[in-house]
């Protein structure tokens, strides 16, 4: 079965987290809510407090097929300070696994040249540390380059979410949790 841990650290962006917890769900997608901070309960940048499902410290490297990072500038800078979680998705990285961020998070797979000379997208601002980084920024919602996801910030969250269902459950069961939830991709949008 394929099995997606989502980390969470105060600051995190909480649509882009809670949405893709709840798509891939909805898909029949195990997925573990994951917290840096030693504690299950994290707060969210909107100070929503989550209780996550599991530390850090206390996962199997080999349990998931998918590690995702949901942005918010706060808890991507708390995010690249854990040691565990980058050696984790270093581990993922280099054994070709899928790893997934959305808004500034996809800078912390910049920083360690992860995307050097692949697609990808991200929040506005953070575009250039990608680009300084060999990434080619498109300004799409969402892309996906060899094993790797990345999604432009929390109006991207759905169409991201969708794009993680599919890769797990199939085209057809993500088209119809979209019908579902009613949404409809943008006319002229690259997913």
């Amino acid at each position: 079965m394929n099995k997606i841990a989502l980390f969470l650290a105060d600051g995190f962006e909480e649509i882009e987290a809670l949405t893709v917890v709840d798509i891939c769900r909805r898909a029949g997608i195990e997925l573990d809510t994951v917290s840096i901070n030693g504690r299950l309960e994290v707060k969210g940048s909107h100070d929503i407090k989550v209780s996550a499902d599991k530390i850090i410290q206390d996962i199997n490297k080999d349990d998931y097929n998918m590690l995702v990072l949901p942005g918010g500038k706060l808890g991507t800078e708390n995010l690249e300070k854990c040691d565990e979680l980058l050696d984790l998705i270093g581990y993922y990285y280099g054994a070709g696994k899928y790893i997934a961020a959305i808004c500034a998070a996809p800078s912390i797979f910049a920083h360690r040249g992860f995307l050097m000379g692949r697609r990808a997208t991200c929040y506005p601002t953070f575009e250039e540390e990608l680009e300084k980084s060999g990434a080619l920024c498109t300004h799409a919602q969402v892309e996906i380059d060899s094993g790797i996801i990345t999604g432009q910030g929390m109006g991207a969250s759905i169409p991201f979410a969708l794009a993680i269902a599919a890769l797990f459950a199939g085209q057809e069961k993500a088209d119809q949790i979209a019908e579902g939830i009613v949404y409809k991709a943008p006319a002229g949008n690259q997913e």
